[in-house]
């Protein structure tokens, strides 16, 4: 799905992840999902030593290959993740900028959208997010779901469903 079809599903913001830190008042403090999706034209490539931190002193890299065969083709969106819910009291605000800093270099608890930062012009790729009263974590599933359903493969920065 393109960024018209995420727009009439309800998503806002694609905010270059840059320009996160800068925005951050933008991002809700509500329950959310959000998705990481590719810019128009973004063809990947992938670089050796990506910019996510050490989290517990373990190196977020993997090889080119590891990359290349987690791709998946043709699908614009890298991740997919939540906020808020009966698990956690996050906010979106708070869950992006977790999100960024972890791509800033530093020891933060993101380390499932790790692959991402692992992409050449990661800092380009764009963050949307569609506030819900619904748990956020039901809305991720079918998210997930449909994204299976389309492609048969999970997202490439996501490493668990």
């Amino acid at each position: 799905m393109g960024i018209d079809g995420l727009r009439k599903n309800g998503f806002d913001g694609f905010l270059p992840i840059a320009d996160l830190t800068d925005r951050h008042r933008q991002i809700p403090d509500k329950m959310s999902v959000y998705l990481v999706v590719t810019p128009d034209g973004f063809a990947p490539q992938y670089v050796e030593r990506g910019a996510g931190g050490f989290f517990k002193g373990r190196d977020p890299n993997v090889s080119a290959a590891i990359l290349s065969a987690a791709w998946v083709k043709d699908a614009r969106v890298v991740n997919i993740g939540k906020a808020g819910g009966a698990a956690s009291s996050s906010t979106l605000r708070k869950r992006l900028r977790q999100y960024t800093r972890f791509g800033q270099g530093q020891a933060v608890g993101h380390w499932g959208g790790r692959y991402s930062w692992q992409l050449q012009g990661c800092h380009s790729l764009l963050i949307c997010w569609k506030t819900t009263e619904a748990e956020p974590r039901n809305v991720e599933r079918e998210l997930i779901a449909a994204f299976r359903g389309k492609f048969g493969v999970r997202r490439f920065a996501n490493l668990q469903d």
